[in-house]
């Protein structure tokens, strides 16, 4: 799979990334003015570790109620697998860096040749190692090249540049392209989900909604994106994990929070015929016309940019296509398992 041509193409994935933590010690939708306006240092209760069996079942999968691209809603089955109860976190993809010394596609200056324009046309800070990180505008707008940068130093280790914070160990890990969350997934034992796996573990049995999430549920963005975040939740970026109830599985941050990358290959809609355990078209068969160079993956469940006025993908059904090569501020991952241990 494809990893610098991908963060070369990096204005195509920021309209994916889109219908992509500090504790509000006061809830004023004051402005924000920079992405470190997001950074947080607030703990939640830590939530359990242990795998969850999902046992196997019929669910109705997609949705035509919002977007086309989620449907035809089909029946489907799956079979049992075990899943983490929350997102891979900073501190577990650390220990994995600490075992193994990997160095992730953020931390590695780009190749221009992968740009396929001559280099004298490739702006400077374009080659540096970085990654997309939202950064709200001044004004409201509804063009995503307003509130993405590419910034260079931003990684999984310094989410939002250099300058900002460091990660917080008990947050989500982000900025991961396509090949760092399977070097993760070899090493630790699992795989990231199929797309049917996760939407079945998301769902969790409940009656589909296009409501958006109260505020105690799920992360989400409360006010008019993106300009005002009234932080309702408690939260103006990232939470951690096991800041918000559960589903009736368990899980947590399901929706919300962070989009969650699974194995599929993307393609506008679904095969109404894949009804079996789908594993989603070939990598031939993908089409994601926002990346149309190369084969995009599933992500899933929104992120904390989220709202009702721009993106209602806080929901099980919701998936978009996903830039193999390039990380963002928003989007993570977790891992499934065929066996217990």
């Amino acid at each position: 799979m494809m990893t610098l041509r991908g963060r070369a193409a990096w204005p195509a994935f920021m309209a994916l990334a889109v219908a992509a933590c500090e504790r509000a010690s006061d809830m004023d939708p004051a402005p924000l003015q920079a992405a470190t306006d997001f950074a947080a240092q607030t703990a939640c209760p830590a939530p359990p570790k242990q795998r969850v069996h999902i046992k196997g079942g019929v669910f109705l999968m997609g949705s035509d109620a919002v977007y086309a691209e989620e449907g035809p809603p089909r029946e489907t089955r799956i079979n049992d697998f075990w899943i983490d109860p929350h997102e891979v976190t900073n501190a577990q993809f650390a220990a994995f860096v600490d075992a193994t010394g990997y160095v992730t596609i953020a931390e590695k200056p780009v190749d221009p040749a992968q740009f396929g324009v001559p280099a004298s046309q490739i702006p400077a800070h374009m080659l540096q190692p970085g990654s997309a990180v939202f950064t709200p505008p001044d004004r409201p707008s509804r063009n995503y090249a307003d509130w993405w940068d590419y910034v260079p130093g931003a990684n999984w280790k310094t989410p939002y540049g250099p300058g900002g914070p460091d990660a917080v160990a008990g947050q989500p890990v982000v900025h991961l392209a396509w090949d760092d969350m399977q070097a993760y997934a070899a090493w630790a034992g699992g795989r990231l989900p199929t797309e049917a796996e996760w939407e079945y573990a998301a769902s969790a049995g409940a009656p589909d909604t296009t409501a958006q999430p109260a505020p105690d549920v799920a992360n989400s963005w409360q006010g008019v994106f993106p300009v005002v975040n009234e932080a309702k939740d408690g939260f103006k970026g990232i939470a951690p994990v096991g800041c918000f109830s559960p589903n009736a599985f368990g899980l947590y941050d399901m929706v919300g929070n962070v989009w969650e990358v699974t194995t599929d290959f993307y393609r506008a809609g679904h095969d109404p015929s894949a009804r079996d355990n789908p594993r989603g078209p070939s990598e031939n068969d993908a089409y994601d016309p926002l990346n149309p160079g190369f084969a995009s993956r599933v992500m899933k469940g929104g992120s904390y940019l989220c709202a009702p006025n721009y993106c209602q993908r806080y929901r099980p059904e919701s998936r978009q296509g996903r830039d193999p090569g390039l990380g963002a501020s928003n989007v993570g991952f977790r891992l499934v398992y065929d066996t217990q241990n």
